[in-house]
């Protein structure tokens, strides 16, 4: 499992920087979706960064550099990724309503840093962990759980967000088998809408050689306090789904050795 932007860590030379009240950069977290994985968890590996995403976003790639805001981003003449022009690239620029998150211009050399002590270990322990897990078993499957805003009534919206990249980073195997664990627990499912997946999917994955990765979008509202600021009284089922899903997934790629325990 990987949990990218749950991080609660500001350092100073962040707090230091920023032009919005640090309560506002929580806009940007996925609010304790590391304790909702906690819950879950079993002998699974588990990677969940410790900085806030605000800092870094683990979840953009390397050259997904702001040039509104970055001294060390291309200036190729290309149109800007929808994300770099909403202020959401490698180092976020905004945050929702309160606006411009940094005081002034990013150096080179602040960005370079932060690549290289939060960005790059990160991404290189998830890859030897999955390429330890094929080489064992034939196959690995990385589930990264990220959370989200209501998308509307809890009535009639859906609550679970599966993203497989449209198929790439999955085979429908996995995504059908956490769509029934998720009926079956009463939770609306969507597919990849409103969320696809980002760079962890389309970097970590390769189902051709039997390394699978879905993202899961847990509505806030299913596992949060009323004010979608703390763990509330819905965590534990919610750890509960999770766990299910994970097990269904392991069924799912390795039958034979589940049937044997």
């Amino acid at each position: 499992m990987s949990v990218p932007h749950a991080g609660r860590d500001y350092p100073l030379a962040l707090r230091s920087a920023i032009r919005v009240p640090l309560a506002a950069l929580k806009g940007l977290e996925d609010r304790y979706a590391d304790a909702l994985a906690l819950e879950a968890r079993g002998a699974e590996t588990m990677f969940v960064a410790g900085r806030a995403r605000a800092w870094i976003d683990l979840n953009r790639a390397e050259d997904e550099r702001d040039p509104r805001l970055d001294d060390g981003a291309a200036t190729s003449g290309r149109p800007l990724s929808a994300k770099l022009r909403s202020g959401l690239g490698l180092v976020p620029r905004r945050v929702g309503t309160s606006g411009d998150i940094w005081r002034h211009r990013l150096s080179v050399d602040d960005v370079q840093m932060r690549i290289e002590t939060d960005h790059r270990p990160y991404h290189a322990a998830l890859a030897a962990a999955l390429e330890s897990a094929r080489a064992r078993f034939g196959i690995a499957v990385l589930i990264d759980v990220h959370s989200m805003p209501p998308l509307g009534a809890p009535e009639t919206a859906p609550r679970l967000v599966l993203g497989d990249r449209f198929g790439k980073s999955a085979a429908a195997r996995f995504t059908s088998r956490i769509e029934g664990v998720a009926r079956a627990h009463g939770i609306a499912t969507a597919a990849n809408a409103p969320y696809s997946g980002g760079h962890i999917l389309e970097r970590h994955t390769d189902p051709a050689r039997g390394i699978h990765a879905i993202q899961l979008e847990f509505d806030r509202g299913l596992y949060l306090d009323a004010a979608l600021d703390g763990p509330g009284p819905g965590l534990p089922a919610i750890g509960r789904l999770l766990r299910a899903i994970i097990d269904a997934v392991t069924d799912e790629a390795l039958p034979t050795a589940l049937a044997a325990e």
